[in-house]
């Protein structure tokens, strides 16, 4: 059996891998994480799990022999619960979920769950691999600090800079709440003191070609194309947009593979900038990425690929 941890709101690509799975007479179960919580009864021990879900269905961690970490998001709290109790709430639950996650560490996942914990959290790391492997990437500035983000910006940006938040939201790109890549240019920066409010990631604006989206696993790569130059953020204006498929040239490609074997990771969505320079500039590696738009326009069969490198290693 393979585990699929993933969101009560996540639809399509995992149905694409189950559906897929179910063709393979491979047995799945669906464990989302946000209602790990009341709605589930769930009991842990050293040695394994057993698990029913809302729906009655129930798991022995006995069976599963690999996980598929499609994407995970915070427990949900009952609308009922006493305020004052939401943060021992959140807290046991969060260890409970943890440390079923962790019973499971010795079997097949996509991915590593320690190491997607620290690629995910952590995109300075993962420049600072990306750049120890031969990709290029952008003078990068965490911060929230006004004086140091207005010299950055002179010093490095040439007049205009992007500004981004290290974090999700939302756990999809359509969602109203969203925070897309912002211009930031000279006449922005007498509002930055509000930076201190929110610290985020400030590069140099690329004046680029495209963007691509690869999604790599374990050595393949799935790469398409978006005509997005005149856009600072292609998630915002995807009805406008449209997906090619893209061939990166060999460099590119052994770079990237030997990124993501330094950094443990059998799968991410890699973003990237084609610059008008005629430099590929790497930006971040999201390790529960979406990739659906790819496998619907363009046909590249990526589920299949995720499920039959578990079934693999199996």
């Amino acid at each position: 059996m393979i585990l699929c941890i993933t969101h009560s709101q996540d639809f399509y690509t995992i149905d694409l891998f189950f559906r897929y799975l179910s063709s393979q007479n491979i047995p799945y179960f669906r464990l989302n994480s946000d209602r790990m919580n009341h709605l589930q009864k769930i009991n842990i021990n050293e040695h394994f799990f057993e698990l029913t879900d809302e729906d009655g269905n129930t798991i022995d961690s006995r069976d599963i022999k690999a996980v598929w970490h499609r994407k995970s998001w915070k427990i949900q709290v009952p609308e009922e619960l006493d305020e004052n109790y939401e943060k021992i709430f959140l807290n046991e639950y969060g260890s409970l979920r943890y440390n079923l996650f962790t019973l499971l560490k010795d079997i097949p996942w996509i991915n590593p769950y320690e190491y997607e914990k620290k690629v995910d959290a952590n995109k300075l790391y993962q420049l600072k691999t990306a750049k120890k492997n031969h990709l290029l990437i952008p003078q990068t500035l965490f911060s929230n600090d006004e004086e140091k983000i207005t010299a950055f910006f002179h010093e490095h940006c040439n007049g205009k800079a992007i500004a981004k938040l290290h974090g999700a939201l939302a756990k999809s790109m359509d969602a109203e709440n969203f925070l897309s890549t912002t211009i930031i240019e000279e006449d922005s920066l007498e509002f930055i003191s509000d930076i201190a409010y929110c610290p985020m990631i400030f590069q140099p604006y690329i004046d680029k070609e495209y963007e691509l989206r690869i999604v790599y696993v374990d050595g393949v790569f799935f790469t398409g194309k978006i005509n997005s130059s005149g856009t600072a953020d292609w998630r915002i204006n995807q009805e406008h947009l449209f997906w090619t498929s893209y061939e990166l040239p060999v460099e590119i490609k052994n770079n990237l593979t030997s990124m993501m074997k330094e950094m443990g990771l059998f799968f991410g969505a890699i973003d990237m900038i084609k610059g008008k320079d005629g430099n590929y500039y790497f930006l971040e590696v999201n390790p529960q990425g979406e990739w659906g738009m790819l496998q619907k326009d363009l046909g590249f069969p990526i589920a299949e690929k995720i499920a039959d490198n578990l079934i693999k290693r199996i």
